[in-house]
């Protein structure tokens, strides 16, 4: 599987993906927003894009649909009930369902709610473990909610689905926001010593050449994984003195993602 992640350098800050298969040289573009960069990487690469897949229904994500369809004939793909709001999909999946790529990409569909109530996110069957997250898990960070998602469900979703992925999975988010997250982090920890060692080679970074993190290491300085933290307990009842000593794991993340909410 060949993986190119594309940075659109807009001011939302997105990533956009094509992945390949490296005997056919067919593509799957993944939320190519920037159609332009997105057209001209597949043509560099010699590849054919046939599908698009959306993550979930923003405008910052599916904005590039008909562009790319118009050049390509590639089929939309999307959750099965996000078809009412992303024009033109021509196939609906559900969790478990499959994508294949040419002769050896398979993407397993996730259901993922929680960003928004309609989004998935991809996680390879191939030679390379791979997470496509869309919205839902940012580098050292969790989606926001704020139009039409629920955080109890985003809850659910880091818990039982992300958490009990491969550790070395590699994590190909939507959008850079690295290092805002880090700093959250450490507002939320101050002891974090992942988040204290990377911060700096993220700090004012060039996110066409960004980093790639596992979740390994995810689960070292994304505050959205680390709910049994004593840190992270111990800051987070300073600002809500009303919670108990031990809250349990879901009101520490609701908490957090409302504090993350205006940071």
């Amino acid at each position: 599987m060949l993986v190119e992640r594309i940075w659109t350098g807009n001011s939302y800050r997105n990533f956009n993906y094509l992945i390949a298969c490296p005997d056919t040289g067919e593509a799957l573009a993944i939320d190519p927003l920037d159609h332009v960069k997105v057209l001209a990487a597949a043509r560099r690469k010699g590849w054919e894009i046939t599908q698009v897949l959306n993550t979930h229904e923003h405008g910052d994500h599916t904005g590039g649909n008909a562009a790319v369809v118009a050049a390509t004939g590639a089929k939309v793909i999307a959750h099965h009930r996000a078809g009412a709001k992303i024009p033109g999909v021509d196939r609906g999946v559900a969790a478990g369902d499959v994508i294949r790529v040419g002769k050896r990409v398979e993407l397993e569909c996730m259901d993922t709610p929680g960003h928004t109530m309609c989004h998935i996110c991809l996680k390879s069957r191939s030679d390379l473990k791979a997470l496509f997250s869309g919205d839902t898990l940012f580098n050292a960070g969790a989606g926001n909610c704020h139009s039409g998602g629920n955080p109890e469900e985003l809850f659910m979703t880091f818990t039982r689905q992300l958490a009990a992925l491969p550790e070395d999975t590699l994590v190909y988010p939507g959008h850079d926001y690295i290092e805002n997250n880090l700093r959250f982090t450490l507002d939320r920890e101050p002891s974090n010593a992942a988040a204290t060692a990377l911060l700096p080679r993220v700090a004012g970074h060039d996110p066409a050449t960004s980093i790639v993190t596992t979740l390994r290491e995810e689960k070292q300085f994304n505050t959205f994984f680390r709910l049994g933290s004593p840190g992270v307990i111990a800051a987070l009842r300073e600002r809500f003195p009303g919670l108990p000593a031990q809250p349990d794991a879901k009101t520490v993340f609701i908490k957090l993602r409302e504090l993350r909410n205006s940071w």
